[in-house]
């Protein structure tokens, strides 16, 4: 049995003039593009928590400010990206494997591979908010009960006091009109609201969150239909719709973004632009709490920890080292080598001008809207908050064209981060010698089948306690950026160290790999002390 994604990637060999074991590299552009594909993978994992959710939260929260944070965040993890697929290309090994012989303390294995245990457990609470964003989404289409839709139906505190606020202090703003409209679409329930707000009343008289059925019987359906879907194999239809649809609903956003710069209420200027493109702190908008959200979305946004681990194994499932075949002395390998990895770093880059472009129109989209109305996406509002950043530009439509594209791309992350995922932790076992080595880069493999239809109902589990999805994600992603920093240390071990120096890159390369490296340690030690603060 194999994967739909192992059929996408092992396409059949091409002729060459090596061994039919081995196939030469593509000599021009047009049959280089045939052999991408990782890096798609990639992408379609990364628009859902991390540019839907972790970066448009943090638009909404931080402001203008943190643009630099944004497209540092996505730049720079991709030297160490493509130093972990050279190695896996070189040695054919898995990424944990490979992992498991950088040199420092061990514990049965490495200090590495325990960080990313811990990593890989705050994953699974990661994913359990991101199956629970696709149950708030389906249950704002398709209401069971009712009651989720109910419960959000309130305007935000934030939204309501920001309304008072300007109403006051200048009520010929525009967005004093915008907010109005949105208080209004709640109808008497939305003018109740404010009228409890000004008087010091709660809001909303019940109290808090309801606990509600719709958004968690939804998941339960997407978590069983990824598990069984997983583990039959059978998921090539809806992956290939999947990505599909995570394509148009970034157009869709990108489209919505430039829209927004013809509205008086939502354009950015050019000053503000660049005044976001300053290395500075989130300002007196958003305070610390911003700064320490953006240190969690760092290990989400762009390539995370996540998929810089999974990376290699798309690689190898590609057929890159295949096609390489066994290292040896010879200058045809090397001339092989070479050549796929240019392969790879086309892959590699390439996906990271798209999510990039992507990544910073969810942001500016969060900062537009958001931030400027007082929206801050978080627990059982989470999709709806989001939802109203596309209101400004496509009004009734803007529900239904969202929620398609949510359950898209949330759906998608959900399915490909859980396959990725199964591959890992059933490598994972392997290094930690709880079960015998076999081959983890196949659909075939039992305890990959077997993690993949668990790990679903898992992640499930944790959003049916009534944990904060956005929290869960944010756990998720502070746990990532730690893990970046040991895989930047692992970056610089295999070239320096590791790698055959047949296939070392040039002096510039290695400029820019020790600054994105780097980069990712001072990252990671802040996340770590943020972690401490806050959980120790």
């Amino acid at each position: 049995m194999t994967t739909p994604l192992e059929d996408e990637l092992q396409q059949p060999d091409e002729p060459g003039n090596a061994s039919a074991a081995t196939t030469d590299p593509p000599r021009n552009i047009r049959n280089l593009v045939r052999y991408v594909g990782p890096g798609l993978i990639m992408a379609a994992a990364i628009v859902g928590s991390g540019e839907l959710i972790a970066t448009t939260k943090t638009g909404a929260q931080g402001g203008m400010t943190l643009l630099w944070f944004i497209v540092v965040g996505c730049v720079i993890k991709v030297f160490v990206q493509v130093e972990l697929g050279r190695y896996a290309i070189s040695e054919g090994r898995t990424t944990l494997e490979a992992l498991n012989t950088v040199p420092g303390p061990r514990l049965r294995v490495n200090w590495i591979l325990w960080v990313w245990v811990v990593m890989m457990i705050c994953t699974i609470g990661q994913l359990g908010g991101i199956v629970g964003g696709v149950g708030q989404s389906l249950a704002m289409t398709f209401p069971i009960t009712g009651d989720y839709i109910h419960a959000v139906s309130l305007p935000e505190e934030g939204e309501l006091r920001r309304y008072v606020e300007l109403r006051d202090k200048n009520p010929d703003d525009p967005l004093v009109e915008a907010i109005r409209r949105r208080i209004d679409r709640a109808g008497a329930a939305g003018w109740e609201a404010l009228e409890n707000l000004e008087a010091g009343r709660p809001i909303d008289p019940e109290g808090g969150d309801p606990y509600t059925w719709d958004d968690r019987i939804w998941a339960g359906v997407a978590a069983a239909i990824t598990s069984v879907f997983l583990f039959f194999g059978r998921y090539n239809l809806i992956q290939n719709f999947s990505i599909t649809l995570v394509g148009l609903f970034t157009f869709l956003t990108i489209g919505n973004v430039i829209s927004l710069q013809f509205t008086q209420e939502f354009s950015l200027t050019s000053d503000e632009v660049l005044r976001g493109l300053q290395f500075r702190l989130a300002d007196e908008d958003g305070g610390w709490a911003a700064w320490v959200f953006a240190i969690s979305a760092f290990g989400l946004i762009g390539v995370g920890a996540t998929e810089l681990i999974s990376y290699p194994y798309w690689c190898l499932e590609r057929g890159y080292a295949r096609y390489c075949g066994p290292r040896d002395d010879t200058s045809d390998w090397e001339k092989r080598a070479r050549g796929w990895m240019r392969v790879m770093r086309f892959d590699a880059f390439g996906s990271m001008v798209c999510y990039t472009i992507a990544t910073v129109c969810f942001f500016l989209m969060g900062v537009a809207v958001l931030h400027r109305r007082g929206l801050d996406p978080s627990g059982m509002r989470m999709v709806s908050t989001l939802g109203e950043a596309y209101v400004p530009v496509f009004g009734s439509y803007a529900k239904w064209l969202f929620l398609t594209g949510a359950i898209s791309v949330l759906y998608s992350t959900f399915l490909v981060a859980n396959a990725s995922n199964a591959r890992m932790f059933a490598d994972g076992a392997i290094q930690l010698r709880l079960i015998p080595k076999s081959d983890v880069t196949s659909g075939s493999n039992k305890t990959v089948i077997g993690l993949s239809a668990l790990l679903p109902l898992l992640c499930f589990a944790l959003y049916l306690v009534g944990l904060d999805p956005v929290l869960l994600i944010a756990i998720g992603g502070l746990t990532q950026t730690i893990m970046l920093g040991a895989l930047a240390a692992a970056a610089l071990y295999f070239r320096f160290v590791a790698i055959d120096r047949r296939l070392r890159p040039t002096r510039a390369w290695d400029l820019f790999l020790i600054l994105s490296a780097g980069s990712l340690v001072a990252f990671s030690i802040c996340a770590f002390g943020i972690a401490a603060a806050q959980f120790i």
